[in-house]
């Protein structure tokens, strides 16, 4: 079958990895995420459009210096060109996936930790995942 079709919420839920790649396409890109307490993405800018949904835990969604509080369900839409950082202000995991687009990152790429995740300095290789 082509393209994705699972329930993103239990996948988000359960995923306790920093970042997961759970599918690449030609134009956007699927991942989850976990965030431990006190711990963030880090500030950064695309030159691609990325969405957040929030499924579980309590935040902080910083998009150009302003600081907007976020929880389970809310959504953050980051266009290109947008200094941003995502922050888990609470005492249990952040869990949340994210859409990339275009890709950004390798396809099916797994960082346990953030430290993995800054020690490899992937970015999209024009593979997708079908």
């Amino acid at each position: 079958m082509k393209g994705f079709v699972q329930n993103i919420e239990s996948i988000t839920v359960k995923n306790e990895d920093f970042r997961q790649v759970l599918y690449t396409a030609k134009n956007c890109q699927l991942v989850v995420m976990s965030l431990k307490p006190r711990e963030e993405i880090g500030m950064e800018v695309h030159k691609l459009d990325q969405f957040f949904r929030v499924e579980e835990g309590t935040g902080e969604a910083i998009l150009d210096g302003i600081h907007r509080i976020v929880s389970a369900g809310f959504a953050v839409l980051v266009p290109a060109g947008t200094n941003h950082n995502i922050v888990n202000t609470g005492t249990t995991p952040m869990k949340l996936y994210t859409l990339y687009s275009p890709p950004n990152h390798r396809d099916g790429v797994i960082h346990h930790t953030r430290a993995d995740a800054e020690k490899d300095n992937e970015h999209f290789d024009g593979k997708t995942t079908e």
